[in-house]
């Protein structure tokens, strides 16, 4: 099967290229460092997989999934499986999902599962996709918010840092910070003390 590798960090890069060439039936046909170049190596190319990081510069690799012919199939290979990652990447039409802390033997049974027309997520991600199909969201939310913006809420209310949520919520700090500026937009709110008011009067904390 031929391959490109997407990743912007230069070890990273290159490491994969030299796991991905230890494979027998693997040809590397080329590896760049952001979602633009991917988008016209792929192009040019045609190769079957793409092995495509997430968060890059110029151009990100959910955008660059988006971007990229459906005859080459797009593998994620990212330090994050936080929901939003997880679920843009799927939209964007990736067919496997994978941590930068598989091995090589792991990712080599990523790309024959993609590769042979099936998907592939490892064992992080679909914990994190059951949890996303089963979850109990309660329903009637004030002021439009999101079950994703109620779970920030609760954490304010707990008193919890912005660096804090998103540790708990296997997101990344930007994300909590766009979801506590949604949040308090809807709600009108100004600040913190403002929001566990809200959260409080509303029912949606519970003290201790």
């Amino acid at each position: 099967m031929r391959v490109v590798v997407v990743d912007d960090q230069t070890v990273v890069r290159e490491g994969l290229v030299l796991i991905l060439g230890l494979l027998p039936d693997v040809d590397v046909v080329g590896a760049v460092a952001n979602g633009a170049e991917a988008v016209r190596l792929a192009a040019a190319e045609r190769p079957d997989i793409v092995l495509m990081d997430l968060r890059m510069p110029k151009m990100d690799g959910v955008e660059a999934t988006r971007r990229i012919s459906t005859d080459t199939k797009v593998i994620v290979l990212t330090t994050y499986s936080d929901d939003e990652s997880i679920l843009a990447a799927l939209k964007a039409g990736a067919r496997g999902y994978i941590t930068k802390n598989a091995r090589a033997n792991e990712i080599a049974q990523a790309l024959h599962d993609v590769h042979s027309g099936e998907t592939h997520f490892d064992p992080v991600v679909q914990r994190r996709l059951v949890d996303l199909a089963t979850r109990e969201r309660p329903t009637g939310l004030p002021d439009g918010l999101t079950p994703r913006e109620l779970d920030v809420l609760k954490l304010i209310a707990e008193g919890k840092s912005n660096s804090e949520i998103a540790q708990q919520l296997y997101i990344t700090e930007g994300t909590v910070k766009t979801h506590v500026n949604n949040l308090f937009a809807k709600a009108g709110l100004r600040d913190r003390a403002q929001a566990v008011t809200y959260a409080f009067r509303h029912g949606l904390a519970t003290a201790g």
